[in-house]
């Protein structure tokens, strides 16, 4: 984190050229499809099981996982090949693949192609995500038109889930389950054609060689370390294959921050990694994703199992989250100039907590209004929080870090599961406390009543944790001008 200064300050909102908002709006676009395509299978997967034959629920859940699973692990990877090759060819081989993949899963007439098929929508996911990041940060100048750009992708990221969540139950209902995929690849088709129109070529890049031993030691990691979060709770946390991939995810993870503290041109040079606004922003980061997707995950469960909504009608309930999130995506950037960079993300972590632990308040009777509040309320403080931690975490950083900060600000999004598995245990365990004294119905919502007040009290912690690492970066950056004047 860093500290506010005069010029975060400074109200200078200079509009965007035609131009730019050319290029925003297509990697903004790039961004909406990525976070669909993670969301808009969800409401559908009942009906791809019972079309394509899926033998269990637990084989049909790597639908969702085999595309997970490849964009978490390969982040890191693919930043900083976007550093070294060129974020442009990147980013539109990208987008091509996720077109080609999303027409494979369309058409596919078995499990196995569909989740090969989604493996590889995972893979686009992983070069799209970093290098969309960094083409933004150097296309925007650090200070306000960038925290405006943020704020635009910040709200579409956001509003892709619910989009995809609303539109997944509409084109299930409407039609079938395979233009889930299939709009995918007229949407995807159209943001690649205004790629290749607007975005600038690649600059000459010096011949650097990529860290191979780095790169398949964090990849690795990465995947067992998302493999535990997905598939944990299912398997049994201490179960034998749950216990590995975690114990394998430290060790792969150790090795690699060994290579990268011996290897000339590091995947992930330590320096970066130590810098505050890379290794708190993360941790930040963690909180505010983890916390407000687990939290989506517990609404679901609410409106489902305990007032007895259906699925379209589940997914137009985040209608609120949603529109706060594009609100605050659109304001984020007058907030950010006047309160500065670290109040903001303080003020976001806080509104969150706000919303969440509001959730408590939420009956087993249907309370709409109250609903669409906190859940409204959660929304506009997350969007609040991630772009002021990614504006954090990209600035003051050579063009040729771009790519790399690009995989590690987007990193949150997707370890931010374990948060999801962490209130998901607080909720199970709640409910089975109460199970011998309550109904079903109010056993289930006293766990969920816990787990949404674990979550807004995590956020408060977060937002405490931030003042304090602004406080003493403040301190230490006062320090030498002190020891000068004396």
């Amino acid at each position: 984190m860093t500290t506010d200064t005069s010029a975060e300050r400074v109200e200078a909102d200079a509009p965007f050229t035609t131009r730019g908002w050319l290029i925003l709006v297509t990697l903004c676009s790039a961004t909406f499809v990525v976070g669909l395509d993670f969301s808009i299978v969800a409401v559908a997967l009942p009906e791809i099981g019972s079309a394509l034959g899926f033998a269990t629920t637990g084989d049909l859940q790597w639908v969702a996982t085999a595309c997970l699973l490849p964009t978490a692990s390969l982040l890191l990877l693919f930043g900083r090949l976007s550093d070294l090759a060129g974020r442009r060819n990147l980013f539109l081989l990208g987008l091509l693949l996720l077109v080609a993949f999303s027409l494979v899963a369309g058409l596919a007439n078995s499990p196995g192609v569909l989740v090969g098929a989604r493996v590889g929508q995972g893979v686009a996911g992983a070069m799209i995500s970093p290098t969309a990041l960094a083409l933004l940060t150097a296309a925007f100048p650090e200070g306000p038109q960038r925290t405006r750009a943020l704020g635009v992708n910040g709200a579409l990221l956001s509003l892709g889930f619910v989009v995809g969540t609303i539109g997944g139950g509409v084109i299930t209902s409407a039609f079938n389950w395979r233009w889930t995929m299939l709009i995918m690849v007229i949407i995807g088709a159209a943001v690649l054609i205004s790629g290749l129109l607007v975005l600038p070529h690649d600059q000459e890049r010096s011949a650097t060689r990529l860290d191979v031993p780095g790169a398949v030691l964090v990849s690795g990691g990465l995947f067992a370390l998302v493999y535990w979060v997905s598939t944990g709770a299912d398997a049994g946390w201490s179960s034998g294959p749950s216990m590995a991939a975690l114990v394998l995810s430290v060790l792969l993870i150790a090795a690699f921050l060994l290579v990268e503290a011996r290897h000339p041109a590091p995947l992930v040079p330590l320096s970066m990694l130590n810098r505050p606004s890379i290794k708190w922003g993360g941790l930040i980061g963690l909180i505010t994703f983890g916390m407000c997707g687990g939290t989506t995950v517990l609404l679901s469960i609410y409106m489902q199992d305990v007032l007895g909504y259906s699925a379209l009608a589940t997914g137009f309930g985040f209608l609120a989250e949603g529109l706060a999130a594009l609100v605050a995506g659109l304001i984020v950037s007058r907030v950010v100039s006047s309160w500065g960079g670290t109040r903001t993300l303080v003020g976001g972590l806080l509104i969150q907590a706000v919303g969440t632990g509001a959730m408590v308040l939420l009956p087993a009777s249907d309370n709409l209004p109250l609903l669409l509040a906190t859940s409204g309320a959660m929304g506009f403080g997350h969007v609040f929080a991630v772009v002021a931690f990614i504006n954090a975490m990209t600035s003051g950083l050579r063009d040729e870090e771009q790519g790399v900060a690009g995989g590690l600000a987007q990193m949150p999004q997707f370890v931010g599961a374990i948060g999801t598995a962490a209130l998901a245990a607080v909720a199970t365990a709640r409910t089975n406390a109460l199970e011998s004294t309550s109904s079903v119905t109010d056993a289930t919502l006293g766990g969920l009543h816990a787990a949404v007040l674990v979550a807004g009290l995590v956020c408060v912690v977060g937002a405490g944790l931030a003042l304090l690492i602004s406080r003493d970066a403040a301190r230490r950056a006062a320090a030498p001008r002190a020891e000068a004047v004396a």
